[in-house]
């Protein structure tokens, strides 16, 4: 049996196994149940969940060549699963959502990152620093230029053109002709924030391949995501102000 990844919306299902008794089974005699019931499955982690009676399966995969980390809860004996988000009812946020950040949590060696082969953008005194992975295609990716990028100061940025060909046909055409233009920068800027028409020839040598071979080492499916001085690693078009307390963390 391959265990069921996909999440919930509540962990308040199988209310009778939350009504169950204490059990003395320890956390490694939860983990040798777990693995003799699903041998297929990597168990890195056994501890007693915040509800009585239940506990914390962390289950380690390999995704895009790094760990990934999913987690299940189950009784003692290891007789009923639960998939899906546990409810701190008190916060009304999700302990499971919390956890999984916690696990997969990726801290980029940013020393590492071949700026070199990025489109840099410097603004004010360009001082602090950030990358950012993006798709000319992408609606998102020009969301966040357009709302937040466009309004930081005393930043460089560096944009590592990541055209997901897959939902995009046509990105990597245009990443080409962005990168070939005698203007980088200019010729980015104005076709994600002004939404101007792209110009110019795509026959040029391109550092494409080797920043989807980094996006993939670094777990990276989707656009925007951006990485920060700290290593941070956060996924999506954040507003201005996650990104300001993202650029003020050490």
């Amino acid at each position: 049996m391959i265990l069921p990844m996909r999440r919930l919306a509540l962990a308040t299902l199988m209310m009778p196994l939350l009504a169950c008794s204490a059990s003395a089974e320890t956390p490694d005699q939860v983990r040798a149940a777990f693995k003799s019931k699903f041998p297929q499955h990597e168990v890195s982690s056994v501890q007693p969940a915040p509800v009585a009676g239940l506990f914390e399966v962390v289950v380690k995969m390999k995704q895009q060549g790094r760990a990934q980390y999913s987690v299940v809860y189950t009784d003692a004996k290891v007789d009923h699963l639960i998939t899906g988000d546990l409810i701190d009812t008190k916060t009304r946020t999700s302990v499971t959502e919390e956890r999984l950040a916690e696990l997969n949590k990726v801290t980029v060696e940013w020393a590492k990152l071949p700026l070199d082969k990025a489109i840099k953008e410097v603004r004010g005194k360009g001082e602090r620093k950030l990358v950012v992975f993006s798709d000319p295609d992408c609606p998102f990716c020009k969301k966040l230029e357009r709302e937040s990028l466009s309004q930081l100061d005393n930043v460089t940025v560096y944009t590592f053109l990541y055209p997901l060909a897959q939902l995009h046909p046509d990105a990597p055409r245009k990443s080409r002709q962005i990168w070939c233009s005698s203007d980088r920068a200019a010729s980015w800027l104005s076709f994600m924030r002004q939404g101007k028409a792209l110009s110019g020839s795509d026959k040029c040598a391109t550092p494409l391949a080797e920043i989807a071979a980094l996006g993939e080492r670094l777990g990276i499916s989707g656009t925007p995501a951006l990485v920060f001085p700290n290593g941070e690693l956060v996924a999506g078009a954040i507003p201005l102000a996650e990104i300001e307390r993202h650029l003020a963390a050490k």
